[in-house]
């Protein structure tokens, strides 16, 4: 076993809620020892600034002062986020030798092979500036994991299926297990028996909760369906369902990622508030069930984490729609809502150690990839 590092992670996703960020020390392979955590929710400003920082992203405007601003504030917010987690711990920083920052996606489009023309490859950026908070906090920084695997003519998403097999094989599993991450978007990590990193398969299945988020600040101004009330009120309208489930998407075959926004709420606009909560919240569900004709074997066991798994409207909806059993995180023991911040943790240490972060079955990477940018902090 190679040196543990301290390591804090820090993780905004796309449904912008906050920072979450973890400390834990780990070898960036098998080691795993969990400390602290903090989170930190975005302000409205925040929110609004990173929302128009996305729409001069999908409309081309890359030098957009909306672009700049927003950088600005989320490299702010997560320097404060370290600084808590760091007096909650009563750690100093020199004790701490990495954080792994995965800043706020504005735009993610991979590339379509074949790649024949510039307009074929892919892109993804995540806003936030990586040396900025290295000398903020004072703790090198590893930043930017996906634009490596992006170059590469891989996805670039998502990045937490060797995290996910680390801690299945803590665990011990003698049988595949899949892994089903609901943020904003939803996927899924096959985990074969025993966690060899050779076999995983992973790819983004669906919206997740992204959608029923939108269609609940649209139609009711909350920010999402708080315990999946609104859709446990509603009534699914299947055919709306089907028409959901023709969407090209759906009958790609992996390696296959997903941005937030390339799913859309026209199919339920005519419907109801709880109905249309109802019928979202089961396409989320019936993704899952569509996607398991990707996976090298059926999956007996079903671990779900992110905030999906706190929606009960969900949790009843998966157990309608897959095989298997359907435990949260809690259930084996994991923290649930820390699980991200945690992987940022742990790819920034396998990033120091040139270990890959990205594979073929995974990301479509030519080969195993290293990735994220190291920035050494002023001292």
């Amino acid at each position: 076993m190679s040196e543990p590092l301290t390591a804090i992670g820090l993780m905004s996703g796309t449904s912008l809620d906050g920072v979450d960020a973890a400390l834990m020390r780990t070898d960036g392979e098998g080691f795993l020892e969990f400390g602290p955590t903090f989170s930190q929710p975005y302000s409205r400003d925040l929110k609004i600034f990173v929302n128009r920082a996305i729409k001069a992203a999908k409309e081309g405007r890359d030098g957009a002062a909306d672009i700049g601003k927003a950088a600005g504030e989320v490299t702010q917010i997560h320097a404060e986020v370290v600084e808590e987690l760091l007096e909650r711990a009563g750690v100093k920083r020199h004790q701490v030798d990495i954080v792994g920052f995965h800043g706020q996606t504005i735009f993610h489009k991979p590339s379509r092979p074949p790649i024949v023309s510039p307009e074929d490859q892919g892109r993804t950026w995540q806003i936030g500036d990586g040396q900025a908070l290295a000398d903020e906090v004072g703790i090198d920084v590893v930043y930017n994991f996906r634009a490596a695997d992006i170059m590469m003519g891989g996805e670039g998403a998502p990045l937490a299926p060797i995290y996910h097999a680390a801690l299945v094989r803590k665990l011990g599993r003698e049988h595949p297990v899949g892994v089903l991450n609901l943020g904003g978007v939803g996927n899924i990590t096959f985990v074969p028996e025993g966690g060899k990193e050779s076999g995983l398969v992973a790819f983004d299945c669906g919206p997740g909760n992204g959608l029923i988020d939108e269609w609940m600040t649209l139609k009711t101004g909350e920010a999402m369906d708080k315990n999946g009330e609104a859709a446990r009120r509603g009534m699914v309208h299947t055919e709306v369902l089907r028409m959901m489930l023709l969407a090209p998407y759906m009958r790609r075959k992996p390696p296959k990622s997903l941005d937030r926004y390339d799913f859309k709420l026209d199919h339920v606009l005519d419907l109801k508030v709880d109905d249309g909560a109802a019928t979202l919240t089961a396409f989320s569900a019936a993704c899952v069930r569509a996607s398991e004709q990707f996976l090298p074997t059926p999956v007996g066991e079903w671990i779900v984490c992110g905030g999906g798994r706190h929606n009960l409207a969900m949790m009843e909806a998966l157990g309608k729609a897959v095989g298997g059993t359907i435990l949260t995180a809690e259930d084996v023991g994991w923290r649930g809502d820390d699980l991200e911040a945690e992987c940022f943790a742990y790819l920034a240490v396998r990033s120091l150690k040139k270990l890959p972060i990205s594979f073929p079955r995974t990301t479509r990477a030519p080969h195993p990839l290293q990735g994220g940018v190291f920035c050494k902090a002023a001292k």
